[in-house]
C-alpha cells in the first residue's frame, strides 16, 4: 500500500503546466513533488498517477516512489503568494506525493535508452492511452543513469466520460493508440515483441491490486458506480478488456 505521511513544510511551487505542483517536505524527512487535489485538473489526475505508476512497477519500468501527503491547510498562512494560499486551502486532506529525485535531468536525444525498457514504456502508454509522452514533453527523467517514467496523469482518459454514463470497456479495448508523436515510436517492433510477456503480468488480480493503491476519497462517485468498490471494479473492467482483447491498440495494429 502507498504510505501516508503528513506535510511539514511547503517549499516552493513548480510553475510548469497548469496544475502548480509544489515541492514539500514531510514528517518522514522526505522531499516530494506534491500534486494537489485542489488543482484545476481534479482528482482523476491523481487516480491515473497512482494506477499507472503501480502498473509501471509491475512491468519493471522505473518510476519514482509515491506517498499520500496529508496536508493541513494552516500551512497556507505562511505563504505570501495568494495563488499558493488558495491551492493549499483547497487541498486539505490527502494529496499525492512523488519522490523528488535530486540532480535528475530531463530525457533528450543525447540519451540512448535500453530497447527493452523503451518498448515496455511504449506498451504501457498504449495500454493506458497516455497522450503525454512526446519529444515536446517526454515526461522522462534520467537519475543516476536510469530512465524514470513520470507524470502519468494524462492516461486513462475514459474516466472523464463516466459522469455521463458507464461507458463501454469493449469500445476502449478496440481504441487504437496513435504512436506517431511518441518519444519511443521507433521502438514499436520491440514493444510488439514484448506484448505477450507484458500482458501476462497484468491479470485482473494484479489490476485490482493497483486499484487498491487509490484511496477512497480520490474516487468520486458517478452514475452506476456510487461506491469506491464499484469504481475500482469499473477501472479493472476497462483495463482488463484492453489486455484481454484483440490488441487493436498495440502500436502498429493488432498482434
Amino acid at each position: 500500500m502507498v504510505p501516508t505521511v503528513a506535510v511539514t513544510r511547503y517549499v516552493t511551487p513548480l510553475r510548469e503546466g497548469g496544475s502548480l505542483p509544489g515541492i514539500v517536505e514531510a514528517e518522514d524527512l522526505g522531499t516530494y513533488v506534491c500534486k494537489f487535489r485542489g488543482a484545476g485538473q481534479g482528482l482523476k489526475v491523481l487516480v491515473a498517477e497512482l494506477i499507472v505508476a503501480s502498473l509501471a512497477r509491475r512491468l519493471e519500468i522505473p518510476t519514482p516512489d509515491q506517498v499520500l501527503l496529508d496536508l493541513d491547510p494552516t500551512l497556507a498562512r505562511y505563504e505570501a503568494d495568494e495563488e499558493v494560499q488558495d491551492l493549499l486551502n483547497a487541498s486539505a486532506g490527502l494529496n499525492l506525493g512523488i519522490d523528488f529525485l535530486p540532480g535528475a535531468f530531463g530525457f533528450d536525444s543525447s540519451v540512448e535508452p535500453d530497447a527493452a525498457l523503451a518498448g515496455r514504456v511504449l506498451w504501457l502508454d498504449a495500454l493506458t492511452a497516455n497522450v503525454d509522452r512526446s519529444w515536446r514533453n517526454p515526461n522522462l527523467l534520467v537519475w543516476r543513469g536510469v530512465i524514470y517514467a513520470i507524470d502519468h496523469g494524462a492516461s486513462l482518459y475514459f474516466h472523464y466520460s463516466w459522469p455521463g454514463g458507464p461507458g463501454d470497456p469493449a469500445r476502449f479495448a478496440r481504441q487504437p493508440y496513435d504512436v506517431s508523436e511518441h518519444v519511443f515510436a521507433r521502438f514499436t517492433e520491440k514493444c510488439r515483441a514484448q506484448d505477450a510477456e507484458l500482458a501476462a503480468l497484468l491479470d485482473r488480480a494484479t489490476l485490482a491490486d493497483a486499484l487498491a493503491d487509490v484511496p477512497d476519497e480520490f474516487l468520486e462517485s458517478v452514475p452506476g458506480a456510487e461506491t469506491p468498490a464499484a469504481l475500482r471494479e469499473r477501472y479493472v473492467d476497462f483495463l482488463g478488456a484492453r489486455i484481454d482483447g484483440d490488441r487493436l491498440w498495440l502500436p502498429g495494429g493488432a498482434a
